[in-house]
């Protein structure tokens, strides 16, 4: 099996690229190789690879930065997500693709599943479920993970920040009204690869993956660390672990007190039930938050 990895330098893909050896001969680009926001290029690199599955972790992830440059946010979001899957379908490959909890507004008081109808409350959100809607209307064989709250030691994320900042201040005042799950890239790669190996082992085909095991499991599926916190408890549990010898002082604020230009919703948990009940277990987000930082 040949598969095609974007967004290689990213906190995800770097994982990726890591726990998706032995799936089969794996070539990772990174953005300069394959710009998602140029479909010709994405249509040139996919022909000339040939892939038995693309697994899709790039995107435009500046989610305020996306209020402004909102064109630029759907054609990597929106549009690209939709160009690979004409490719997929040309060639009989399948999809595996990442989408996010701010597809949903957070007005809900339990956590989603998956047969929840998105309200996305900002422009990537919107744009991320237009990628879904387009992958979707492919008709290919295809997995949409959606996850939330991504950390790790590579690029620019929540813990690096917490880490830098603790470094820099006496006190954090962060919020403590959004509720969701930290997820470790490394969680995200990991269980891909095992949803892959068991897809495999059940397609009967050592090439080609249009089998019946993928199309029986087609679809959306939430992918996150099990469990929930607020940002403020995320930031405490960093501390927590963090070898620093002074601490910073954590001050909860709500989120009308700290305003950004993209909405956030209050409530991002996600059941990952049907991912569990198919596939594996998922850790406790505070176990894993332990060990990323380990």
């Amino acid at each position: 099996m040949k598969i095609l990895l974007t967004g290689r330098t990213g906190q995800v893909g770097y994982q990726l690229e890591r726990s998706l050896q032995g799936m089969g001969e794996v070539v990772a680009v990174n953005s300069a190789q394959m710009n998602l926001a140029e479909p010709a290029q994405i249509r040139e690199v996919i022909r000339s690879v040939r892939p038995n599955l693309i697994v899709n972790p790039a995107a435009y992830t500046a989610v305020d930065l996306a209020e402004r440059e909102t064109d630029l946010a759907m054609r990597i979001n929106g549009e690209a997500p939709g160009v690979m899957a004409e490719e997929a379908r040309r060639l009989g490959a399948a999809l595996i693709h990442y989408s996010t909890d701010y597809v949903f507004d957070g007005s809900k008081e339990q956590a989603y599943t998956e047969s929840d109808l998105p309200n996305p409350l900002n422009v990537y959100g919107r744009s991320k479920l237009a990628g879904e809607q387009a992958i979707q209307a492919a008709g290919i064989p295809h997995l949409i993970l959606r996850t939330s709250w991504v950390y790790g030691m590579l690029g620019k994320n929540f813990l690096l920040t917490v880490m830098r900042l603790a470094a820099e201040r006496d006190e954090l005042r962060i919020v403590d009204d959004q509720y969701g799950a930290p997820t470790w890239s490394r969680t995200i790669a990991d269980t891909t690869a095992h949803i892959v190996a068991r897809l495999q082992a059940g397609t009967g085909a050592a090439q080609g993956l249009a089998g019946e095991a993928w199309e029986k499991h087609a679809g959306i599926y939430h992918l996150t660390a099990q469990g929930s916190t607020t940002w403020c408890g995320f930031t405490k549990a960093i501390l927590a672990h963090a070898s620093i010898t002074k601490k910073p002082i954590v001050t909860p604020i709500k989120t009308e007190d700290y305003p950004v230009p993209a909405r956030r919703p209050k409530n991002s948990r996600l059941s990952c039930q049907r991912l569990m009940d198919t596939f594996c277990r998922l850790p406790e987000w505070d176990k894993a938050l332990e060990l990323c930082q380990g």
